[in-house]
């Protein structure tokens, strides 16, 4: 609401400005004052078509044709030095009311136009053979700039188109865990496409271009939490459907423990743990919390279920990835060759050795690599997940029994939708009430009260997603900490443009990955 108020301000002071400016250029001030005109009359005065002002009415093209244009506005009346277009940039309304008001400053006519005719007498000038005259325009040329400027221009630009580009269209990431092997491996890197699923307007406005959430070698946040933007989604091209690989904001990655190698929800890990190992508590914005990428296994209205590691959709079974893995306790024979493990491209954090023998091991692996490890004369079978307290919703007594190959059954909530609630199920829905959706929940005995009111029943205000890794048995995904709100949706993956092995140059390059689509579930 902040900042909402303080763009409504800025475009009534931008209007107030060109009110006073516009006489300056022997415009009418109260063109200034009409929404659109103003623009049209703009356009007009730095030498610009009236069509042009059409421009401002892209998303992501306004910003860099408004900068432009707020430039070329302050060059019409003579302003030509760096700070003078700084200050346009940085805040126009309160640059064009200095120059409405100085007696000195005068219109001296639509700079464009003026640029490209100064440009024409200088070339007729060379092409004349009258050096003189040459040299002369060169050293009065007022739109020339030093090379300090060029430099410092180009750089700022370069920065702020590829920061625009990275926060509203393509996003280049990596793949830093094994979570995804082997539809996506751990040193993959992607171009996320955040169009697909709807251009999402940032929520932090004040941040470090280039950087998500942390400052290199500093550790510290990268941003400031406040001021903040509502949340904004533009339509997409498409929906998230089951089976997309997704790029998402991690749901409960707004209070966190930072270690040193990765970050916990205060969910995860006690207060007593993050104070002994000295871990940072952090909160973060929803959209400065850390990125994830899962396969998209339930859309909004979906039920799951997860039977013997089959995951079942409304009751019918999923169709699996090619290169689904699981774990496998592994027996090596004595004269096994250890280049069979190296070759199959297993990831080695997904190696977990016996501590009472070099060859007995936990291996998470898809078929293929377990039946190249047989052929080679290894005895390989398969792991049971055991029943775990940790997984979503936390609340063993009225979800006993839970594992990560036999979950659910369990609804994901759809906007509109209605459900009971219960002690029972309270657990399910308590974060989505009270964090995703912004109500003040409280508990007292059995009843529930909903921002100060009793409440038996909840209706849902956002669409929500079931993600889950492909590697089945080594992702913290959905079964840990359960749904994804729509508003955490990023961006749909579309391919890989580098592939290291293992994350490290030092390992090889997998040429065979280089180029090749990010959701593809077949080989």
């Amino acid at each position: 609401m902040t900042i909402l108020i303080f763009l409504i301000i800025s475009y009534i002071l931008l209007s107030v400005s060109l009110y006073y400016l516009f006489p300056k250029a022997n415009e009418e001030g109260w063109k200034g004052l009409v929404p659109g005109l103003n623009f049209v009359t703009w356009c007009k005065i730095i030498g610009r078509k009236p069509w042009y002002a059409l421009w401002l009415l892209f998303p992501i093209v306004n910003i860099f044709t408004y900068c432009g244009m707020a430039v070329d506005m302050v060059r019409s009346f003579g302003k030509y030095k760096l700070i003078d277009s700084a200050f346009a940039v940085l805040y126009a309304p309160l640059k064009f009311l200095s120059i409405a008001f100085s007696k000195e400053v005068k219109y001296v006519g639509k700079t464009l136009e003026l640029e490209k005719a100064y440009k024409l007498k200088m070339e007729e000038a060379l092409k004349a053979g009258n050096q003189r005259t040459f040299d002369k325009l060169v050293a009065n040329n007022p739109y020339k700039k030093s090379v300090g400027r060029e430099w410092t221009e180009a750089i700022f630009f370069a920065v702020f188109a590829a920061a625009f580009i990275r926060m509203f269209l393509i996003e280049a990431y990596t793949i830093p865990t094994s979570s995804m092997e082997g539809s996506l491996k751990v040193g993959d890197y992607l171009f996320v496409s955040k169009a697909h699923y709807g251009i999402r307007t940032p929520q932090t406005v004040l941040q470090i271009p280039l950087l998500h959430n942390r400052i290199p070698i500093l550790n510290r946040e990268s941003y400031l939490s406040s001021p903040s933007l509502p949340y904004f989604r533009l339509p997409g091209l498409t929906k998230v459907k089951r089976n997309d690989p997704v790029v998402f904001n991690w749901p409960i990655g707004d209070k966190i423990y930072v270690a040193p190698n990765r970050t916990w929800g205060i969910e995860q890990q006690s207060a007593e743990v993050a104070k002994r190992n000295g871990w940072e508590y952090v909160e973060r914005p929803m959209d400065k919390t850390d990125f994830y990428i899962k396969r998209c296994l339930a859309v909004a209205g979906d039920t799951l279920e997860i039977i013997n590691k089959q995951v079942y959709i409304n009751g019918l079974p999923v169709e699996n990835p090619d290169m689904i893995q699981f774990a496998y306790e592994v027996h090596l024979p004595a004269n096994f060759n250890r280049k069979v493990l190296e070759d199959l491209d297993v990831y080695p954090l997904d190696i977990q050795r016996s501590s009472n023998s070099d060859r007995l091991m936990h291996i998470s692996m898809n078929s293929k690599q377990v039946e190249t490890l047989k052929a080679a004369g290894a005895e390989v079978s398969p792991i049971k997940s055991p029943v775990s307290a940790k997984l979503f919703p936390q609340d063993p007594k009225n979800f006993p029994s839970q594992s990560t190959d036999n979950y659910g059954p369990i609804y994901i909530p759809k906007k509109g939708a209605t459900v009971k609630l219960t002690m029972e199920n309270i657990a399910l829905y308590k974060r989505i009430i009270d964090v995703y959706e912004g109500h003040d929940l409280q508990i007292k005995g059995k009843q529930f009260f909903i921002d100060g009111r009793e409440a038996k029943s909840y209706t849902f205000e956002l669409d929500y997603y079931w993600m889950m890794g492909d590697n089945r048995h080594n992702s913290e995904d959905s079964r840990f900490w359960g749904f994804v709100p729509e508003t955490h949706i990023v961006g749909k993956p579309l391919f890989i443009w580098l592939s290291t092995k293992f994350g490290a140059m030092k390992n090889g390059i997998r040429w065979d990955r280089i180029f090749s689509s990010a959701h593809k579930m077949k080989k």
